[in-house]
């Protein structure tokens, strides 16, 4: 599971001084669950996954992901962890199938279950008709099934997913939502970060709005309609950030 403890993240910057681009943040998910991170777009989302998946060090406080800390022992938690994240880029001249085994070797599978593993996800995810395709020559929906192939290749306990769907059509999107509700069923842990309130109505177990790096409210989609009065996630959202959007511009 995923337990973050006042988990900090603050940058410098020379015009505007110390950037806190996550704040005493505190959160659990648990496996065989979906935490859903709701927020718009600078809000601190990307910069909690990097520290769950180790890519930043936090500043101050910590999280424990499947029982290692990611301070104490990153390479323990990346071992346990799949993080997909739309920065990340394909190398061009591997095809499909090259990037998702060179991961696979890289997180030590043997030939005989890489093997497997990939005709398992080829097949999941609707992939083989590209399997032989240049990463160069994708298109953009191609390209984000690679990078979830090579991010489940070694079938990680813990699934991090940071904007999954960004650009893709209807269908691609589809079939990417209905892969992370199997990976629940599977009993894995997934945190998932999104801005688009209709993925959250369909996935997320808990949801989480984060503003500014903080953390403001979390809980399931029905006690969130009961705290705040409002059916509408989006209302919802909109009752918990304006405070904070109101305070921003006073000052």
């Amino acid at each position: 599971m995923i337990e973050t403890r006042g988990l900090t993240k603050t940058f410098k910057d020379k015009k505007r001084g110390e950037i806190r681009a996550v704040d005493n943040v505190s959160f659990v998910c648990k496996p065989g669950e979906i935490y859903g991170l709701l927020g718009a777009n600078g809000a601190g989302k990307t910069t909690t996954l990097r520290l769950l998946a180790t890519i930043l060090e936090p500043t101050d406080g910590t999280a424990i992901v499947c029982g290692h800390d990611v301070i104490e022992a990153p390479e323990k938690v990346r071992a346990n962890v799949g993080f997909l994240s739309t920065a990340t880029a394909l190398y061009p001249r591997l095809t499909s199938q090259e990037m998702v085994e060179y991961f696979g070797r890289l997180n030590g599978l043997d030939e005989a279950t890489l093997k497997k593993r990939v005709d398992e996800i080829f097949t999941r995810l609707d992939m083989n008709s590209f399997r032989d395709r240049r990463c160069d020559k994708l298109s953009t929906g191609m390209k984000q099934k690679t990078s979830i192939a090579r991010t489940l290749i070694h079938d990680p306990q813990v699934m991090i997913f940071d904007e999954p769907t960004l650009g893709l059509d209807i269908m691609t999107a589809r079939t990417i939502i209905e892969f992370i509700r199997e990976c629940r069923l599977r009993g894995k842990t997934v945190i998932f970060s999104t801005h688009v309130m209709s993925e959250v109505e369909k996935l997320c177990d808990i949801i989480g709005i984060i503003h500014s790096g903080k953390l403001l409210t979390e809980g399931s989609l029905g006690a969130l309609r009961s705290r705040y009065g409002e059916n509408d996630l989006e209302e919802i959202f909109v009752k918990v950030v304006a405070p904070l959007y109101a305070g921003q511009k006073a000052n």
